[in-house]
This record gives C-alpha cells, sequence and structure tokens, in this order.
C-alpha cells in the first residue's frame, strides 16, 4: 500500500542558501531509491521560509528503508544540525 510522507521545515533567511543543495541532494538520491514515486516541495504563501515537501512511496517498508539509509542519513544529519532541529516526518497511507 502506497504511503505519503510530509516533511515540514522552516528555513530562516539566513540558512536558504546552505540548505537548497543539501536538500536537492537528497532529493535526487531518493528518486534512485526503490519504491519511490514522487516529491513535491511547497513554499508556504503567507509565512516566507515555511516549506513542505510531500513524498510518495510504494510501501513503508519502502519509506523505512530509505530513512534508515547511511547515505540519507549523513545528508539528514547536516540538514538537522543547519536548522538547529530534528526533522519531524508524518507518513500517511491510503484509505
Amino acid at each position: 500500500m502506497a504511503v505519503k510522507v510530509f516533511i515540514e521545515r522552516v528555513t530562516p533567511e539566513s540558512k536558504a542558501a546552505a540548505l537548497k543543495p543539501l536538500l536537492k541532494k537528497l532529493r535526487n538520491l531518493a528518486m534512485s531509491q526503490p519504491g519511490y514515486i514522487s516529491g513535491e516541495t511547497f513554499k508556504r504563501i503567507d509565512r516566507p521560509g515555511e516549506n513542505l515537501v510531500i513524498s510518495t512511496w510504494q510501501s513503508m517498508d519502502d519509506w523505512r528503508t530509505w530513512v534508515l539509509s547511511e547515505e540519507r542519513g549523513e545528508t539528514q544529519e547536516k540538514i538537522d544540525y543547519l536548522l538547529g532541529e530534528k526533522t519531524e516526518y508524518k507518513i500517511y497511507s491510503y484509505d
């Protein structure tokens, strides 16, 4: 069963330039993972710096494999350090 993963981030303007290549790297890595279907990034209109990423995976196991992978973990640690907080994920399945 496919799952959607929601990731909300608030990026201070002073850190946006440093964050951009890290997020691009994550997206590029994800696209080559088994079970990856798609990903979208949205910018909140009324709150600059707030973003929402929605990725779709064929299964929870595919997402779990990706999120626990070493290659992803290294980049994710850099993102969390830069933003000063651990990234949280909200995972939903189709009903």
